[in-house]
């Protein structure tokens, strides 16, 4: 279930607040997007373990172990490279909003925050 705007409007404000309360924490607890599994990555690496399927199995054939040693590394080096991440996303930046405090400070915001979810209870009994 898609948020709302306004939802969407309040966790950017948490987020954005997380950033600049405690950026270390916020770091290690950013979701990636860049750093899960690339695409490409997966299909290129899906097609060299297939290229080294069929070494693999021209070795079987021919009954040439050397030609099967060689698919089998081939086969390897195929699934290494489709579940591993590039250099360039783990030397790149933290992905996340820039650290900026929030336009009415934490105390403004927090007690915004505080209002609302009193708001709410109120409401529900």
């Amino acid at each position: 279930m898609a948020l709302s705007e306004h939802e969407q409007r309040l966790l950017d404000q948490l987020e954005q607040q997380l950033h600049a309360d405690d950026p270390k924490f916020a770091h290690s607890m950013a979701s990636d997007t860049r750093k899960s599994m690339s695409t490409r990555r997966l299909v290129i690496g899906s097609l060299i373990t297939i290229a080294g399927i069929l070494v693999l199995l021209a070795g079987i054939v021919y009954q040439n172990i050397f030609i099967g040693v060689v698919g089998f590394l081939i086969m390897g080096g195929g699934v290494y490279f489709a579940t591993t991440k590039s250099r360039q996303v783990e030397a790149g930046q933290p992905m996340g909003k820039p650290s900026k405090a929030a336009s009415g400070g934490k105390t403004g915001f927090m007690s915004s925050l505080e209002d609302k979810w009193d708001e709410r209870k109120r409401d529900q009994t």
